[in-house]
């Protein structure tokens, strides 16, 4: 199984974008095969990488009730679906969750593709995970046997105190994360004096930050991917260096 990155947060806190530089500070590191892995159910992580996707996990399980044809099993049809599902490009794949289950019960086709997804990530030295905002996806498919967490919080105390929270819930459900790290993103002149003072009261250890970024905000402006911004840009040098550290 390739290592996972997943990455977390309250909504509003640049997630997706820093999954996103994650994935192309591995790709100028040469590190591969990767797969990227969007669980958000508003799925946008295929944006800040420049690509379109077709198909999603969602998708598949809910014609796994009706499209499977005689004479195949749930579970070969489920992963020859979920292979369908993966979007693949010449430098890594992206992988679409979708929208979480609908009414009914789900307990079969949530297994298949928990068994799907950990199938899928042995082929990859390196899976990122892109999360949902807040902490529902904790007992979901996607963050299990996570080797790094990156729990990412704005310049601001709702922002720590959320993080703090997602902290205190990966303890409380035992999950299987072998460290957990917090980053500030979207900072502008440093970490603010009051802001480290919060930290310290919710006994919280700052990684580090991502600056605000001009080239983030016109890539967007201008509906262009952000993962492969230059070096030079501000975020991508200040992760660059924390990732540097953490992997």
């Amino acid at each position: 199984m390739g290592f996972r990155i997943a990455v977390s947060g309250k909504g509003g806190t640049g997630k997706t974008i820093i999954s996103g530089l994650i994935l192309g500070y591995l790709l100028r590191k040469g590190k591969g095969p990767i797969l990227a892995v969007d669980a958000d159910a508003n799925a946008n992580l295929n944006e800040v990488l420049g690509v379109k996707y077709e198909q999603t996990i969602g998708g598949v399980r809910e014609k796994l009730r009706t499209d499977v044809p005689p004479g195949i099993t749930k579970n070969i049809w489920f992963e020859m679906k979920a292979e369908e599902a993966l979007v693949e490009t010449e430098h890594y794949d992206l992988l679409v969750m979708g929208l979480p289950e609908g009414q009914g019960c789900y307990c079969v086709a949530n297994a298949l593709a928990s068994k799907c997804i950990d199938v899928l990530t042995q082929n990859y030295n390196y899976v990122i995970i892109d999360n949902e905002a807040g902490m529902e996806h904790f007992s979901r498919l996607t963050t299990h046997d996570i080797d790094l967490l990156f729990v990412i919080s704005d310049s601001s105390i709702r922002g720590l105190q959320a993080a703090r929270r997602i902290l205190d819930l990966i303890k409380k459900l035992n999950l299987s994360i072998s460290r957990s790290e917090v980053l500030l993103s979207q900072v502008k002149d440093g970490i603010n004096p009051s802001l480290k003072k919060e930290a310290d009261r919710l006994e919280i250890e700052i990684a580090g930050f991502v600056p605000f970024d001009e080239n983030i905000f016109q890539s967007d402006l201008e509906g262009k991917p952000t993962y492969n911004l230059p070096e030079s840009s501000p975020s991508v040098r200040e992760l660059g260096k924390i990732l540097d550290k953490t992997l």
